[in-house]
This record gives C-alpha cells, structure tokens and sequence, in this order.
C-alpha cells in the first residue's frame, strides 16, 4: 500500500471519528462543572450558583425525556441558588421537534435550591411567545426576572438578582432592572441571556451571567470557535471574563440551536462558587 493511501485512510477514518463525536457522542453527552470565582463576594461563606442555560428541549438528545437527569444532577449540587438563563424551548433545530413550555416547566419546576430557581427569556422563547412560556415557568414556582430585580436571603448572605430580557427580542431594559435595587451595599448578580450586554454593565454589579452562545457549540484548536452568535466575535464566547474590574460568566449551555453538532463544547451544567477576594 502506497504512503499516499495510507494518508488517505488515515484521514477517512478521522473525518469519520469528527462527525460521530461531534453529531453524537458529544452532544448527547452531559458534565457538571465546577468553577470558583473570586469576584468580591462579602457573604459569610461562598455562595453556591448552579447555571442552566439553552437547554433548547426537543433538540436532538434533549427532548424531555432528559430533563429528569438535568434536574437531578444539578438537585444534588446543593446549589443555594439555580439561575435559568434562556431559551428553555427550541425553534428550528435540525433533526429536532418542537416541545411546549408547559412541559419544560412542569420538570424545571422540580429544580430545587435554598434561595429558589429564577430565570430569563432567551430570544427563542420570545420568537416562540415569551409571555406563555413566562407564564408556564412561573406556574412551576420560577422566578421570571424581565427587566426588574428582586432581593433574596441566602445562607451565604443577602443578595440582589437583577434579570435583563433578551438583548436581540426583549426591551433589555439595564437601567430598570437596576433602578429596582434599593440599597447599595447588597451585592448584585445580573442575569441575562446574550453577554453582548456586558459593555453597558456598570460596576455597581458583582458578576453577570448570560449563555446565548453555546460557546460557538464547535471550538477548534488554536484556531477557536469559528461562527459565534455575538457582535463581539469570540470576546465574550464562554467562560470567566473580567474587563475593567467587572466579572461576565457566559454558559455554554446544554443544548443546540441550528445544526445539532457540538465539538469541543460538551453540554454542562455549571456550579459556580462566588468567593471574595480583590476581583
């Protein structure tokens, strides 16, 4: 057999390696992971936040049939407080099937955390009808966060989550949301669904968290994740992002959106532990 066949094999059977991992084994796969954040909590102790985000059900892997096992495995981090960041329902996705938000809620609605479940909309649960969607998350015991915040008792301390709507479908109202916090001292989580909100931050907020990008649902080496949903490019494509002093967590979600492929971006629910420190 000559080298250049040899070359050819080789790379027939690693295309076939990609596509598998990447249209199946990792997209119907499901981690929990675990990060500590020093972003200047002042609570007595951490403070514990599991991050649901796209969790788009009727994708292909994630119908409802898996929402159990996503409630049950963030249910036994013992979070304080579960944070949903957006599109609990899917819209056009290859290869899935549309699933109402009475449902989707119906399960979330078994999420448990000391200080609750609250949530945003994502701009597919708008383009589908934000309000019934809302309606079937507040049904089920969640907090729906749309341009207001709301204070909560955590055993780690106080805290204040301010939720913004969706920056492509929702008034993404930054300056009502914060106007409804009432004191300046208490801490301040924001949750919003797409980080490209994150430059109009102000400092007053101790981190924000947003999902939106799936963490461009494919990363390559060195070169990155190719097509993320952002005006920013790859600046706020995942992860712990500090600018000028102020923390953004984007989720990379569970889910998929479009083409169900995921390649370098497993699905994960996050557990975040806020810690104190000079930020």
């Amino acid at each position: 057999m000559t080298l250049r066949r040899v070359l050819v094999r080789v790379a027939a059977v690693a295309l076939l390696g990609a596509l598998v991992w990447g249209f199946w084994l990792e997209p119907s796969s499901l981690r929990v992971q675990r990060v500590d954040l020093d972003v200047g909590w002042p609570g007595s102790r951490p403070l514990r936040v599991a991050v649901l985000s796209d969790l788009h059900v009727g994708a292909p892997y994630y119908g409802l049939s898996r929402l159990p096992e996503v409630v049950a495995r963030t249910n036994a981090t013992h979070p304080d407080l579960i944070c949903i960041l957006g599109d609990v329902v899917t819209l056009g996705v290859a290869g899935g099937a549309f699933v109402p938000p009475e449902p989707i809620a119906a399960a979330l609605g078994q999420l448990r955390a000391t200080a609750g479940v609250v949530a945003v909309m994502g701009n597919h649960d708008r383009a589908f009808d934000g309000p019934r969607v809302q309606r079937a998350l507040e049904s089920a015991g969640i907090r729906v966060l749309e341009d207001t915040a709301v204070r909560v008792r955590t055993p780690a301390g106080a805290l204040w989550i301010a939720g913004v709507s969706d920056l492509w479908r929702g008034p993404h109202d930054l300056p009502r949301a914060l106007r409804a916090v009432t004191d300046s001292r208490t801490p301040v989580l924001l949750i919003t669904h797409n980080p490209d909100l994150f430059p109009e931050v102000p400092d007053r907020v101790m981190l924000t968290l947003a999902g939106h990008t799936h963490g461009g649902q494919v990363r390559l080496p060195l070169i990155g994740a190719p097509i993320v949903p952002s005006a920013y490019g790859q600046r706020f494509v995942a992860g712990h992002i500090v600018e000028r002093g102020r923390h953004l967590f984007v989720s990379t979600g569970i889910g998929t959106s479009d083409i169900p492929v995921r390649f370098g971006v497993p699905p994960a629910i996050f557990v975040l532990t806020l810690r104190g420190g000079s930020g």
